[in-house]
């Protein structure tokens, strides 16, 4: 079973508080039991690692609720029903849905931007559709992931688009960027690629001593043109002439399947990093790139409301 999505779970918090006052992890419980979710299910987190993402729609579900009028907090981490939520479950529709909250003025007033008194829930950031079934936090981490994703593709673009000594550079500005060489001055020392240069397009130190070093190959390839064993191989027979113990082998393309079985069976330690994983690693370390807006979600601080 799959979780279910925030909308779906509005009508089951409304029913759990029908008794009274219900504290909100009890009810992510409680809802979890009945929706029969799996172990794994249940421990499924946000990208932030902070909040499983079934306890973060319940919330979701039961902060909606409260922006219509059909629950209200009582102290912290908890919330009881209203007079108008017990009104609803006397003909309880099929489904809560975002459409139906739109009959109670104080959700209209919510949704307006006008808000309504008393009701101390953390608005909502991204408005979804009424037949949205992503939380606003989960509308915001896709568009982002969507935004990412699109910024990754044009990177890798532009990197296929240079010449290969662009893509050295490249590649071992992403190296610094992640903590390895030094500095940026250390740039050109590393760079090594040239007729003559043994297989090896860049030496960088991988601690601030030097005491170790990694060799680097950096193959500008068209999306297509995969990189097979032979060339693994290779670059196996370069980190041997220079008596190197381990080698990072950059494509802007992908591998085969022979490339990583090969990468795996030679006794000296070849990382391979594809196209995708470079693209991914340059936004990260923003290589290529960089911030162009931050956005920031904050949350009600309970503590402060409870002290």
């Amino acid at each position: 079973m799959t979780i279910p999505d925030f909308q779906t779970l509005m009508l089951p918090v409304l029913r759990a508080s029908a008794d009274g006052e219900v504290r909100i992890g009890d009810v992510v419980e409680r809802l979890a039991d009945e929706s029969e979710l799996t172990e794994e299910e249940r421990a499924d987190l946000l990208p932030s690692g902070k909040q499983t993402t079934f306890a973060n729609r319940v919330h979701w579900a039961k902060s909606y609720l409260g922006k219509a009028g059909l629950v209200e907090l009582t102290r912290r981490a908890h919330f009881r029903i209203t007079d108008d939520g017990r009104q609803v479950l006397q003909n309880p529709p099929d489904r809560i849905t975002i459409k139906f909250l739109e009959r109670f003025d104080a959700f209209k007033g919510f949704r307006d931007g006008n808000g309504t008194e008393g009701k101390t829930e953390t608005p909502a950031t991204a408005e979804p559709a009424a037949d949205d079934l992503l939380t606003p936090d989960e509308v915001m981490r896709t568009a982002h992931r969507q935004v990412e994703d699109a910024l990754a593709d044009t990177l890798l673009q532009r990197v296929r688009s240079g010449t290969p000594a662009f893509f050295e550079k490249v590649v071992v500005n992403l190296l610094i960027a992640m903590g390895y060489g030094g500095t940026a001055t250390d740039i050109d020392k590393a760079l090594v690629g040239k007729t003559g240069d043994g297989g090896v397009d860049g030496v960088i130190d991988q601690d601030p001593l030097g005491l170790d070093r990694i060799y680097v190959q950096a193959k500008r390839y068209a999306d297509g043109n995969t990189v097979g064993s032979g060339a693994i191989r290779d670059f196996f027979g370069s980190l041997d002439r220079f008596k190197a113990a381990k080698g990072l082998f950059v494509t802007t393309s992908t591998f085969t399947a022979s490339a990583k079985d090969t990468a795996d069976m030679l006794s000296k330690r070849i990382v391979l990093v594809d196209g995708k994983q470079l693209a991914k690693l340059m936004i990260r370390h923003e290589v290529g790139c960089r911030v162009a807006e931050t956005l920031t979600l904050k949350k009600e601080d309970e503590d402060f409301f409870d002290s």
